[in-house]
């Protein structure tokens, strides 16, 4: 739930505070007052992308801030700060600590749910409308949407298994040739993976063996010849053991000592082996030499790297294991597909089967709703249409599409060519209570869903307003009078001439009393007449 919004240089606004109620909140004004500046603030509160054109002019950066309540446990809520600069770089902090406006979104602006003009485009575009079924009971089609993934994934991969098989069945003789070729040359190398790399590290071994040699040797004898390092340290210890006993402070050094000779021991004993291992062979270069040529000629051919010629030699391999046995290889690509298809087809029928299902519950709780908001007859209904298999994707194999009919006896048509623009409006609100009973959104924002809505409809679509809001929070932008006389809270946006340079400035404050009588007043009748004033109370106090 939303405690409190702060605005400040957003489009017209200067500055601006809302304390909405805890369930239905009202924003009112002349058309054009900037009623949609703060819906935009609503939107960077709740972690949509915001522009630098938002910046109010003359001003380096916009600022919205926010504390947000939530289930979670948290006394104090949470606060969130967005700011956007003229330049267009923005910055986020939630509860002092920077963020970013993915987390934001998915964070505290999923207790946020957003409703205005573009819910109507989304009513109205049937792309859309398979979603608003999906979306209605997502446990309903967990199982059956799993398994038309597994098999519309399964059957893609036997249709590229198919391709391949026919690719690898017509391939020309002068494919089959080159193939041919490059595995006999592949394989007289014989080549294994790493080994051009360890053949150049013993290369430059055998290469400076004589020196290597004569180093090791030269070391050695140095370590543990006569008079060499080992017979001086040897010297060195017994000298200090002996006069240990009369100077005890002598033990370290002798100790440190003893370390030494024993680490030149080691040393020594290790340049010997080395020394041993170490052949100077011209034969044995000579064949490194040349096996490192062959490979070497095996790379410029089919490179860059030795990886790369074995990852050839597979290729070519493939190709001519497959020209021994195509038709076999097709045969059972083509089985592959068979199977695929009717695995596939299955998962269909049961994916459309369950959203009928979940379709004809949505349509009955829309219809419901409808009842409720003067449209007694009137019923949406979902036309589901099975695709050809060629358009069948991941969303599934069938189309769905609202359509609307405004009484039993005529024919329901697409929604958006039958449906005025009231009726739109009293259906998307439908639409939207029986997705937010089950949505876990406890701050909802409706901008001007009440479009097109007049007389005693209106009455009918407040008192849904209302009774949404008596379980979460509800703000609602809107012209008509008797959803701001059922409000909690009830601000009005105005737009004047303000500042120095001649920028409209738009003010919001919240009003009470003869002030909310006389905004309900002015919503009715255009103007606060005696008459008009009448109608205002009777609407405040039924």
């Amino acid at each position: 739930m939303i405690d409190e919004i702060q605005v400040k240089n957003l489009a017209l606004i200067a500055r601006a505070q809302l304390a909405p109620g805890a369930h239905l909140s009202v924003i009112t004004g002349e058309t054009g007052s900037g009623k949609t500046a703060l819906v935009e603030g609503f939107k960077l509160l709740a972690g949509e992308r915001g522009a630098a054109t938002q910046v109010r002019d003359g001003a380096h950066a916009l600022e919205v801030s926010g504390r947000i309540f939530t289930d979670d446990g948290s006394e104090d809520g949470h606060v969130v700060v967005r700011s956007l600069s003229a330049s267009g770089r923005g910055r986020v902090s939630i509860d002092g600590e920077m963020s970013t406006v993915a987390e934001l979104a998915a964070g505290l602006g999923e207790t946020i749910d957003l409703c205005g003009q573009h819910e109507h485009q989304r009513l109205l575009s049937p792309t859309n409308h398979l979603a608003l079924v999906d979306g209605f009971d997502p446990p309903a089609l967990e199982g059956p949407k799993a398994a038309w993934d597994e098999a519309f994934a399964a059957a893609r991969a036997a249709q590229r298994e198919l391709a391949r098989a026919k690719s690898l069945a017509e391939a020309s003789h002068e494919a089959l040739d080159e193939a041919a070729f490059t595995l006999s040359r592949i394989d007289a190398v014989a080549p294994e993976e790493g080994e051009l790399d360890e053949l150049r590290a013993r290369l430059k071994v055998a290469e400076h063996a004589d020196e290597l040699l004569s180093s090791l040797m030269g070391a050695r004898h140095a370590l543990s010849g006569d008079g060499g390092a080992i017979d001086g340290l040897s010297l060195a210890v017994s000298a200090l053991r002996v006069q240990q006993s009369h100077d005890p402070s002598l033990k370290g050094a002798a100790d440190a000592l003893e370390g030494a000779l024993f680490e030149a021991e080691d040393v020594a004993s290790t340049l010997r082996d080395r020394a041993e291992a170490v052949e100077a062979d011209p034969a044995e270069l000579e064949r490194m030499r040349e096996r490192q040529a062959a490979l070497q000629g095996l790379v410029r051919a089919y490179g860059p790297s030795l990886a790369d010629v074995l990852e050839r030699r597979a290729r070519a391999a493939a190709l001519v294991e497959a020209s021994r046995d195509s038709g076999a290889l097709l045969a059972k690509a083509r089985e592959g597909v068979r199977a695929a298809e009717a695995a596939l087809a299955k998962a269909a029928d049961a994916l459309d089967a369950a959203r009928e299902e979940v379709a004809t519950r949505f349509t009955k709780a829309v219809n419901a709703q409808l009842e409720g908001l003067e449209m007694k007859g009137a019923e949406v209904l979902v036309n589901t249409a099975r695709l050809k298999r060629r358009r069948w994707s991941a969303q599934g194999p069938s189309t769905a599409e609202l359509l609307y009919r405004a009484n039993p006896n005529v024919r329901p048509r697409p929604l958006a060519k039958v449906a005025s623009g009231g009726e739109v409006s009293r259906v998307m609100l439908a639409i939207k209570v029986v997705e937010d009973a089950r949505s876990s959104a406890e701050t909802i924002v409706f901008d001007e869903v009440d479009a097109g809505v007049g007389g005693h409809a209106a009455l009918s679509l407040a008192k849904v307003l209302h009774a949404l809001a008596k379980d979460r929070q509800v703000i609602c932008v809107t012209h008509l009078a008797q959803v701001a006389a059922l409000a909690e809270r009830h601000y009005v946006v105005t737009k004047e001439q303000a500042d120095t340079e001649g920028i409209p400035e738009t003010h919001l404050v919240e009003v009470a009393g003869r002030e909310r009588e006389a905004e309900i007043a002015r919503m009715l009748a255009g103007s606060t007449t005696e008459a008009s004033l009448a109608h205002a109370r009777e609407l405040l106090n039924p």
